[in-house]
């Protein structure tokens, strides 16, 4: 599982619909692995306007890493020089690291989500459907 796809998961279950704590979800006992991905700094400078900073920034702390800066960075243009190394570690960050183990914890009902393979198992037994 991509670290950019802990941006766009939540809690399945119905009562945590509405709660604010069912996103992020908290992950725990992770084996992180890097996979080489082709650079595109277009994608990353168009995705970053569509992610929620303060969630990235929760699960990378989560993850063991506390080097983001704490607001989200604006207006990257591809092309300027500077903002090239940010677009890259950006990059790093959220197409090549890769959740390959772990447990998604809700922060709401605390129910767990195995990550097996690079897999996230959303699946909920009947009753919590």
């Amino acid at each position: 599982m991509k670290f950019i796809t802990t941006n766009f998961v939540k809690c399945a279950i119905k009562g945590c619909q509405s709660s604010t704590e069912a996103f992020p979800l908290k992950y725990e006992d992770c084996q992180l692995a890097q996979e080489e991905q082709e650079y595109n700094p277009e994608f990353i400078a168009h995705m970053l306007e569509r992610l929620n900073w303060p969630a990235i920034i929760q699960v990378a702390k989560d993850l063991g890493n506390e080097s983001l800066p704490p607001t989200k960075p604006e207006s990257l243009d591809p092309i300027m020089e500077d903002d090239q190394a940010v677009l890259r570690d950006l990059h790093t960050l959220l197409l090549e690291t890769q959740i390959v183990e772990g447990r998604m914890i809700c922060r709401n009902c605390e129910h767990v989500y195995h990550i097996k393979n690079s897999i996230p198992n959303f699946l909920l037994p009947p009753h919590l459907c």
